[in-house]
């Protein structure tokens, strides 16, 4: 931790229990990447299929109604993930706005890129028969679509994976640097598995709907044939997870495991393969039998994804834990420190008018005007030596036989020297006050 940078702590208190803050950005963003998945995932699945539909007109059916999902599935992600930010940002304020600041220019454009991302999406979708003689043209829209809703989640994903590692802070430069830090790329392609894997079994649910009206589309394909893509797709997707799940688990620091979060992780990983047992059992069940285990299976998934997402929680408050610890106690000695200040500042202040008071007790001026001079003046000028500002003496120089001068460059001061800071103004300064300090600098 020697290299480790430690900042202070914004000393403010939580609006909400932190045990309350941390349930709602856990949930939050579980809903929140639930829809996300659907986007991403959809995307892809769209893609594919678009391009699998030049030779077979039934799989660019299959797309075009993919793609009208993601419209709404896009929106969905967007609202549900202010809760997520507001919650982290609360929770990890100092965290997540350093690796905001580290990645910099690449976390501001989310905003037009995401702006241009949906844009994209709404072209694709809305020109799909305009478009129907340049699939070429129309596919491509759908590719930039697609490249795009595939780095946005990778530029989220650096920076809440920087946020685990403060010891690196001060030698990331950018995001490329950051994107060479351990487990970004495992954390992504975990990502992307499971947004294949919710989106298959979304799109066996969405068409196999009974009230979805499937016979006025499709011409070839079966509800059965595209249930089998769908659950196809989730069970190579979960498969492929066990690849990337373990690649995530060993890229990871070990300064953020604890028993209590590998058993989280395990008990998510037993119920994702007990999922997986009814998807292969499903598929090599009859037609009529592909909705049997469909609730158990997206109820254990929904489990499993209640599980990695609390599971992550754990590991990242271990991870910070130490450097949170160090932070707070910097926090604490800094306030220590800033009361100190405070109060010998008020100390001094009642010095400063009890010496004022004295001074006008006794009608002593030149007494009155130093007091005058020390409450307001004396921290940015001495006598005979360069402060913040010039030393009185150099003042009495320039202002001799010009006490009016003076008088109206204290009150409304403007700025003369580069290397020093301009003066601020000083109207509150009675005209008494202002007689005798002014005296008092001209006869010092």
């Amino acid at each position: 931790m020697n290299n480790t940078p430690l900042p202070k702590d914004i000393p403010l208190d939580l609006p909400l229990p932190e045990w309350l803050l941390v349930l709602l950005l856990v949930v939050s963003f579980l809903a929140h990447i639930l829809f996300v998945n659907l986007m991403v995932g959809g995307s892809i699945a769209t893609l594919w299929a678009e391009i699998k539909g030049l030779k077979n007109k039934e799989y660019d059916t299959l797309a075009k109604e993919i793609a009208a999902t993601i419209t709404v599935n896009k929106s969905i992600a967007v609202v549900l993930g202010v809760a997520p930010l507001l919650s982290i940002n609360t929770l990890y304020t100092v965290y997540f706005y350093t690796a905001n600041s580290l990645t910099g220019i690449m976390w501001i454009l989310i905003i037009p890129l995401v702006a241009i991302v949906f844009l994209l999406t709404y072209l694709h979708k809305y020109t799909w028969e305009a478009m129907h003689k340049m699939k070429v043209l129309h596919i491509s829209i759908n590719v930039l679509a697609v490249l795009l809703f595939l780095f946005i989640p990778l530029i989220f994903l650096v920076n809440v994976n920087l946020m685990l590692f403060p010891e690196k802070w001060m030698s990331v430069s950018g995001f490329l640097s950051a994107l060479t830090l351990p487990n970004v790329f495992p954390r992504y392609f975990h990502f992307l598995g499971a947004s294949l894997a919710i989106t298959g079994l979304f799109i066996s649910w969405y068409m196999g709907r009974k009230n979805y009206p499937f016979e006025e589309y499709f011409t070839v394909f079966t509800r059965a044939k595209v249930k089998r893509i769908g659950y196809q797709m989730a069970l190579g997707a979960s498969v492929a997870q066990f690849l990337f799940g373990p690649l995530v688990l060993v890229t990871l620091p070990a300064k953020g495991f604890s028993w209590s979060m590998l058993g989280i992780i395990f008990t998510g990983v037993a119920i994702a393969a007990y999922a997986i047992y009814y998807m292969i059992k499903t598929l090599r069940g009859t037609d009529d039998q592909l909705d049997r285990y469909f609730k158990r299976i997206v109820v254990a998934m929904s489990i499993v994804v209640l599980f990695m997402g609390s599971g992550r929680h754990v590991y990242r408050a271990n991870a910070i834990q130490p450097h949170r610890e160090l932070m707070a106690e910097k926090t604490a000695a800094f306030e220590a420190a800033s009361k100190a200040a405070r109060e010998e500042a008020i100390n001094q202040k009642e010095h400063e008018s009890q010496a004022l008071a004295t001074a006008e007790a006794s009608g002593d001026l030149t007494a009155k005007g130093k007091a005058v001079f020390n409450s307001y003046c004396a921290a940015c000028h001495k006598e005979k030596t360069p402060l913040v500002g010039p030393p009185v003496t150099e003042m009495k120089e320039i202002y001799t036989n010009h006490k009016e001068e003076l008088i109206q460059w204290i009150r409304n001061p403007g700025k003369k020297r580069a290397d020093a800071p301009q003066m601020p103004p000083f109207p509150q300064i009675s005209a008494t006050d202002m007689e005798d300090l002014t005296q008092y600098i001209l006869t010092i």
